[in-house]
């Protein structure tokens, strides 16, 4: 499949997946093409720039576009897709000096394997470098000086970023919607904290949001047999916890739906040229820096949700859900969540302009990819937590007969399916187990479904 792009309003997040995690090549509308060959900057004729492309692209050798840099490895292939996606978005209104030829060389770049973009050091690589590496493979020697400014300009960058964070954050989220709903059926929390009323009551359409979740998931639940006592804060606040990163989630799907259809560095507007600050992007580090908030916090409840599981005196429940074979039960998973949550936390925290000044002209710095870097962080951890908190779940409703609501089965049955409940029979590698169950969470992310990572 080729995704068409005529206008800004292709640059979008279901395209962006297409073209990013999908592979799909791209090519210009016929509308992009007119808008590409319109008079304006200089541009050629409209025979002059299909001539000129014939041939243009060049593939780039492997290494070509520079080693690893100082923090190793490189950036993901589909962020760099996302990249040249994004700086697609500036070019076929016409508002800047990209001619038709060029257009078509950065669109020629996505029909294959994208190049290799070093990853930078801890702060993340320079959004200059990126470019430049990103757009090695391309023949610029016959571009004119406005031209290549344009190509260089770095807001394809942060709309990348943005773009790669929110496609995955909205499907992390649902699974942790689903663990927390299954913790909430092992713990046996009163189902009072859920309650519809409290939809409007509230007042808060992202918190609403968590709460018809989390209903949905206990759909159906038994309501004898329940702790006739209220349940930990842990359990109580876990709407609003949810709620919170609803409404983190809500701010970089829009950070990045602006982002990849803006028209960014110098314009071309009723025939003036007005240079600007557009590659700057105030809303995509800010965005970054609120979801990494939201998942350490949410590590932080479901840890506390696994401890109270873990605890007899809290839940009820045998200590450590240990039976007589395994005396020890879940407790060392208590420790390694406490770890996950430790990391989560330090990677929330925030990235801001950088004080660092680069030259008397770029004197101030994006912290966009420290912030996607970030969040990357905090979220693998959140996956680390919610993997032990199923774990702890599925252990909990194994060592007292019960089943979950029915629309938690599934995730239950799969869960017991890399995860078996520790019942002291055959010999096992239960940390491979966990790690396997870890890495579903996180291919979740980006796909949508829970399948069993591959073993080693």
């Amino acid at each position: 499949m080729t995704v068409v792009l005529d206008t800004r309003d292709d640059f979008h997040l279901a395209n962006f997946r297409r073209v990013c995690y999908g592979g799909e090549a791209v090519r210009l509308g016929e509308q992009a093409r007119r808008a590409l060959t319109a008079p304006g900057w200089g541009r050629a004729a409209p025979g002059e720039a299909s001539a000129a492309s014939a041939g243009a692209v060049h593939a780039a050798a492997p290494g070509d576009s520079g080693s690893a840099g100082s923090g190793g490895g490189y950036l993901d292939e589909a962020l760099v897709r996302g990249i040249l996606f994004a700086r697609l978005a500036g070019c076929v209104s016409g508002h800047t000096a990209v001619r038709l030829t060029a257009a078509e060389r950065v669109a020629a770049l996505l029909g294959g394997p994208a190049p290799r973009v070093p990853s930078g050091g801890p702060a993340g690589p320079d959004e200059a470098a990126v470019m430049a590496a990103a757009l090695a493979g391309m023949r610029r020697d016959d571009l004119s000086e406005a031209e290549q400014r344009a190509l260089d300009e770095p807001a394809p960058c942060p709309a990348a970023l943005a773009a790669d964070t929110a496609l995955r954050s909205r499907h992390r989220l649902e699974s942790a919607q689903a663990v927390c709903a299954l913790s909430i059926e092992a713990f046996g929390a009163p189902l009072g904290a859920y309650d519809e009323a409290l939809d409007d009551l509230w007042g808060d359409a992202y918190e609403a949001a968590a709460l018809r979740a989390l209903r949905h998931h206990l759909d159906g639940a038994r309501t004898d047999g329940r702790r006739f006592h209220q349940a930990p804060v842990s359990y109580r606040i876990i709407p609003r916890v949810l709620g919170q990163a609803h409404r983190a989630v809500a701010a970089v799907e829009k950070a990045a739906g602006t982002a990849l259809r803006a028209v960014t560095g110098d314009v071309l507007v009723a025939g003036r040229v007005l240079p600007n600050g557009g590659f700057h992007n105030g809303m995509a580090y800010p965005g970054m820096n609120a979801l990494s908030a939201a998942w350490a916090d949410l590590a932080l409840v479901a840890e506390r949700q696994v401890s109270a599981l873990n605890t007899a005196e809290t839940s009820g429940l045998p200590l450590n859900l240990a039976i007589p074979a395994v005396p020890t039960g879940t407790y060392g998973y208590g420790w390694a969540a406490s770890g996950y949550v430790e990391e989560a936390r330090a990677a929330a925290a925030p990235a801001l302009l950088p004080a660092a000044v680069c030259d008397p002209r770029s004197d101030v710095l994006s912290p966009a990819f420290s912030a996607h870097r970030r969040e990357r962080r905090a979220a693998e951890c959140l996956d680390g937590v919610l993997a032990i908190l199923v774990i702890v779940s599925s252990q909990a409703l194994f060592v007292t007969g019960r089943s979950p609501a029915g629309p938690l089965r599934p995730l239950l049955s799969f869960a017991r399916s890399v995860f078996p409940p520790i019942d002291g029979t055959g010999v096992r590698d239960l940390s491979a187990d966990a790690r396997s169950l870890q890495q579903a969470l996180a291919a979740a992310a980006v796909t949508g479904l829970l399948v069993p990572a591959p073993r080693p």
